[in-house]
């Protein structure tokens, strides 16, 4: 029986070297692909779409290389997971660079942390969110042998607020409550890096090696 193959999309921006380590990892039974080519990507049986630095660069990158086509594709088709800027991407608009439009396939915005962010306290927090930070879970697949509240890493000075608050899969507190996690028919996207969260993250990219999808 051929051994599934798990397209990580390749636009020139992302953490492909360790995410794609970490899915091999965790997934040993499957065949990691680090591909910019499109007909790859619509033949895989999974897409995971990473994304690290400014969210104009990935937008722009993916379309010129002409592969958002496969990244929505894929979304309607089958598992899908979204990292970081990968996630952002999803929606429909990010402030980030005075406004950029993003691919529109989750409804909702992209926020930015903002100059004066505040802990309960009222004590100062630094934006970009750095570090190691709990999610609290809503229940799915992707969660399985995952204790609520695990903590899981991040690097992001922007955060996701969707439309229909009942796609928001795992919540984060940095001086505002956020989207850490997002999960909408095919689509599991998350803000944290799972690819340097350890064995939680190792777990997610496990989970969602075996997930079917619109569950």
């Amino acid at each position: 029986m051929p051994r599934q193959q798990i397209a990580v999309v390749d636009y020139g921006m992302g953490n492909l070297h360790s995410v794609s380590k970490a899915l091999e990892h965790a997934a040993p039974d499957a065949e990691v692909l680090v591909t910019s080519d499109a007909s790859t990507i619509d033949a895989a049986d999974r897409v995971v779409f990473p994304g690290v630095g400014a969210i104009r660069d990935c937008v722009g990158e993916l379309v010129r290389r002409g592969l958002d086509a496969s990244v929505i594709k894929a979304a309607s088709e089958k598992p899908l997971l979204g990292i970081c800027v990968g996630m952002q991407a999803l929606m429909d608009f990010s402030e980030e660079n005075a406004g950029t439009d993003c691919l529109g396939i989750i409804p909702g915005r992209v926020k930015w942390f903002g100059a004066a962010l505040q802990d309960v306290d009222g004590s100062s927090l630094k934006v970009p969110h750095m570090g190691w930070n709990t999610v609290g879970q809503q229940p799915h697949p992707l969660w399985n042998g995952i204790d609520n509240q695990t903590r899981f890493y991040f690097v992001h000075s922007y955060y996701v607020q969707p439309a229909d608050a009942g796609v928001i899969a795992g919540q984060c507190e940095y001086g505002v409550s956020f989207a850490a996690a997002i999960a909408f028919d095919n689509v599991f996207a998350v803000q944290f890096h799972p690819e340097k969260s350890h064995l939680a993250g190792l777990q997610l990219l496990a989970n969602f090696a075996g997930w079917s999808g619109n569950n």
